[in-house]
């Protein structure tokens, strides 16, 4: 594969969406059984894992093949691959820097394949923003560890084969310091999953309690107690997958992800159908959200922190959802007769307000530009050096 050149790259990516990619998924029903098929035929094509090692079922090229894959599939991906957000956006990119080779070995290429769906564990009722206070204790029992503790506001598990997990290692340690990312078999006794019904009438997030779940010994990322930093590496892949999202869905769509914010192109076709286009305040509401399209394009070519594309998309997302508000209700409170996809804007508008807050609150990743981008000190912390078992959280045993 390394000897493709980059013009032949770019045909077959353009021959893969033109006609492998529709007839491989004629007639296939179900969202996950759609995933799949694309997902299988995306691998086979040879235009998966374009830039992990070939050893594990990688193509081993370089950014300019990556990049030219992101240009030629941009409005052309199946909504479907939403199931594989968090693995091959997330998960897999963690085990690929910092796993083991038996875990590279192991779970790059099902993944990659679409053969394995990932979700992530690790909010809980008691560790939401401050992560590093979570409870869910992994105890070595042999050549396994044991894991207890309860998990929420979990995308994806209902249909999750395996999970990346942070987990409470050493409670003796600062709580920074004591934890670990393993990865979790979701299918095994001991895990059981609960969905949370949104006020969208959707149930994308999930309890999910874990009772003395098993989990081999070396199924660790990183080292033992090296889970915040492997975990804070999870992070910066998620936020990258966040706002690099919008690129890659089709602007005409109207799945209920709600992972993007509403097109500009989509917004001005509403704006037509009201008759709002000269509408001055209407021009200077749309001119600002193509502004902002426009930046963050330019931006991710520059290359950028990846809580600046995260916080893009947040803003972004609220204020396009407002404007389709206002373009489509009466007063914002009722849709009209005549309506366009009525249903479809409202999933966007009530769905905009959790995306401020999922991967991160808007708070958040203002606090890690300020840190991490401009270099500004970090708040005090008193429990910094304080071992966890000490802390006087409510949850710790």
């Amino acid at each position: 594969m390394a000897d493709v050149t980059l013009d032949e790259f770019r045909s077959r990516i353009n021959s893969f969406f033109d006609e492998v990619l529709p007839s491989a998924l004629d007639g296939v029903q179900g969202r996950v059984a759609r995933a799949k098929t694309w997902r299988a035929a995306l691998y086979d094509a040879g235009l998966a894992g374009i830039d992990y090692p070939v050893e594990c079922g990688g193509l081993g090229l370089g950014a300019q093949f990556k990049a030219a894959y992101t240009e030629l599939s941009a409005g052309r991906v199946p909504t479907e691959e939403g199931a594989y957000g968090i693995g091959i956006g997330m998960a897999l990119p963690t085990v690929r820097d910092h796993g083991s080779e038996a875990l590279k070995q192991r779970f790059l290429k099902p993944g990659l394949r679409g053969e394995e769906i990932w979700c992530q564990l690790y909010s809980e009722p008691g560790a939401g923003s401050d992560l590093a206070s979570l409870s869910t204790r992994a105890v070595l029992d042999g050549d396994e560890w044991v894991i207890s503790g309860q998990k929420v506001w979990t995308s994806g598990a209902m249909d999750a084969d395996v999970a990346i997990l942070l987990a409470r290692t050493d409670p003796d340690q600062p709580k920074h310091r004591g934890i670990s990312m393993l990865v979790i078999d979701m299918r095994q006794e001991g895990v059981t999953v609960r969905p949370l019904k949104q006020m969208t009438g959707h149930a994308e997030f999930n309890e999910v309690f874990i009772d003395e779940a098993r989990v081999p010994r070396d199924w660790v990322v990183g080292d033992v107690n090296d889970g915040w930093r492997m975990g804070t590496a999870l992070l910066a892949h998620e936020r990258v997958q966040t706002g690099v999202s919008s690129t890659l869905s089709d602007p005409n769509s109207r799945s209920k992800t709600g992972r993007v914010p509403i097109r500009i192109q989509t917004l001005m076709e509403l704006a037509r159908q009201q008759g709002r286009s000269q509408d001055p305040t209407v021009r200077q509401e749309l001119a600002r959200l193509y502004t902002g399209e426009q930046i963050i394009g330019y931006l991710r070519q520059r290359g950028t922190h990846p809580s600046i594309g995260k916080l893009w998309r947040s803003i972004q997302g609220l204020a396009a959802a407002d404007t389709a508000a206002r373009l489509q209700f009466a007063g914002g409170v009722a849709w009209s007769d005549g309506d366009v996809d009525p249903d479809w804007y409202a999933f966007q508008i009530l769905n905009c307000r959790g995306m401020r807050l999922g991967g991160g609150t808007d708070e958040i990743q203002k606090n890690t530009l300020g840190e991490k981008a401009l270099g500004l000190p970090r708040e005090p912390a008193v429990d910094k050096d304080v071992p966890f078992r000490e802390l006087r959280t409510g949850t710790q045993r």
